[in-house]
């Protein structure tokens, strides 16, 4: 299936991302969130561009004619006639089936339905559609302009066609596509990623180390470009805990079990970078 116009609901950090990098290959993108977040959007991608601009990346003209792709809406019917609609909202089961379910009703019967979902079963959602065979998983990495990997994962129902196009969309758009060909939890990234911070989070509770000397011993001691406690502050230590809570759940097994003391800092509303306090203190 040709892919010329995509639809992205969620207009945070990664739905503004990936719908920056698809107007910049030259796709149409409408992106749908509630005004808030859609101002947020449009500002942020207008100063992401300009960087770019900044760094000889691309040219004015480039910039210009990316924008000029893009419209935002509050109404849901705006996706009516998207070739794809890639699903960037929070990382919750219940949430992200029931959008399925709406998107199902909502676009031409011919369209592809992706989620960008780090943890959640792509069969489980496709299961909430009655195209279960054009649902497929694209997991962009953070900041998606920046970051060449895109993770596709296959539901049990996802055609070859659908399949063939997730490939050609994430390669048209610049980026490596890798194969989870398994629908487990955590797919292939964080599958392997969130065991390794949730340790780093238990050895911080075990006063094994300080945050500071545990960033530096995997910086400097394995070439990670950022330490763990630094990428959950990133990343999001509610996001960290709804994939640990995927993997434990999921998999049934202790070693996946989240760290007390990650629960006890999102309970408290240190969440990392979003909120001013987690490992680290932002404020100021």
């Amino acid at each position: 299936m040709s892919i010329s116009k995509i639809g992205v609901v969620g207009a945070g950090q990664m739905g503004s991302g990936i719908g920056q990098v698809a107007a910049t290959v030259g796709l149409d993108v409408v992106f749908y969130d509630n005004p808030q977040a859609l101002e947020r959007a449009t500002s942020g991608i207008e100063k992401s561009l300009s960087k770019f601009v900044e760094k000889e990346k691309i040219s004015d003209a480039d910039k210009s004619d990316a924008i000029s792709r893009i419209s935002y809406s509050k109404n849901l019917d705006a996706l009516k006639d998207v070739d794809l609609v890639v699903e960037a909202i929070v990382e919750d089961l219940n949430v992200k089936t029931e959008l399925f379910e709406q998107l199902d009703r909502l676009v031409k019967p011919e369209a592809i339905l992706v989620s960008n979902t780090s943890s959640i079963s792509i069969t489980k959602l496709a299961a909430a559609t009655k195209r279960p065979d054009k649902v497929a998983g694209m997991h962009f990495m953070n900041p998606v302009p920046l970051m060449k990997l895109v993770e596709g994962i296959r539901g049990i129902q996802t055609s070859d066609e659908t399949w063939g196009s997730v490939r050609a969309l994430s390669e048209k758009m610049g980026k490596t596509f890798v194969e989870s060909v398994k629908d487990s939890p955590g797919f292939i990234v964080n599958r392997i990623l969130m065991p390794m911070i949730n340790e780093a989070v238990f050895t911080l509770h075990e006063g094994i180390a300080s945050v500071e000397d545990i960033d530096q011993s995997m910086k400097l001691g394995t070439n990670q470009p950022m330490g763990p406690l630094t990428l959950a502050d990133f990343i999001g230590l509610d996001t960290c805990l709804a994939i640990m809570n995927v993997l434990h759940e999921g998999l049934g097994d202790s070693k996946y079990r989240p760290c007390p003391l990650l629960r006890t800092y999102v309970d408290a509303g240190w969440v990392g970078r979003k909120s001013g306090r987690g490992f680290y203190n932002y404020e100021g």
